[in-house]
C-alpha cells in the first residue's frame, strides 16, 4: 500500500512542478506535500530529514537566484545601485503584468519579468543621469539575468522533484 501512496505523491508533485514556470510556488508545494507525507508515513521512514533539508535548501537558493537574477545581470553589465534596484522592481512588476498581458502559459510571466527587469534597470539608470547607451546595456544585462534566473528556478524544481522521486523508491 505504501507504493500506491508514494506514487500518488509523485504524481501530485508533478502537478506542483508544472506550476513553477508560471511563477507559482510549485517548488514549495512539493516540499510541503513531501514533508506532510513524511510526517504521515513516519513509521515507514520513506524520507530522511536530510532529504527534506536538502530539497528545502535547493528551493531557498532558487528563490534567491530568481529574486536577484535581474539585479545580478544589471550589475554585471555595469549598473549602479539605482539600476540594480530598478531591475528588481521591474522584474516583479513585469512578471505580474506579463502574466495578464501575454496570455501564453509560461511565456507571459517569464518574458514579463525579463522585460520588466530590463525596463526597470534602464529607467532607473537614465533617471540617475547615465547616458542612454550605458543604460541600455544595463537593461539588456538585467533582462538576460532575469531570464537565466527564471530557468534556473525551473531547473531547481526538476531537481527537487527528482530527488523526492528517487528517495521515495530508494530502499
Amino acid at each position: 500500500m505504501l507504493y500506491f501512496w508514494v506514487t500518488i505523491l509523485i504524481l501530485l508533485n508533478t502537478v506542483w512542478l508544472a506550476l513553477v514556470p508560471f511563477a507559482l510556488p510549485g517548488n514549495w508545494l512539493i516540499i510541503i506535500t513531501t514533508s506532510l507525507f513524511a510526517w504521515w508515513q513516519s513509521d515507514q521512514n520513506v524520507f530522511s530529514v536530510y532529504t527534506l533539508i536538502f530539497i528545502t535548501v535547493i528551493a531557498l537558493i532558487a528563490e534567491v537566484v530568481e529574486f536577484f537574477g535581474g539585479a545580478g545581470g544589471a550589475k554585471k553589465a555595469g549598473a549602479r545601485l539605482r539600476g540594480t534596484c530598478g531591475a528588481v522592481l521591474g522584474a516583479i512588476i513585469g512578471a505580474c503584468l506579463g502574466t495578464f498581458l501575454i496570455p501564453i502559459p509560461l511565456v507571459g510571466t517569464v518574458l514579463g519579468s525579463a522585460i520588466g527587469a530590463a525596463m526597470g534597470a534602464l529607467a532607473f539608470e537614465l533617471s540617475g543621469g547615465r547616458e542612454i547607451r550605458e543604460s541600455i546595456n544595463t537593461g539588456i544585462g538585467a533582462g538576460a539575468g532575469q531570464l537565466i534566473a527564471a530557468f534556473a528556478k525551473i531547473a531547481a524544481g526538476f531537481l527537487i522533484w527528482f530527488v523526492v522521486a528517487v528517495a521515495a523508491f530508494w530502499p
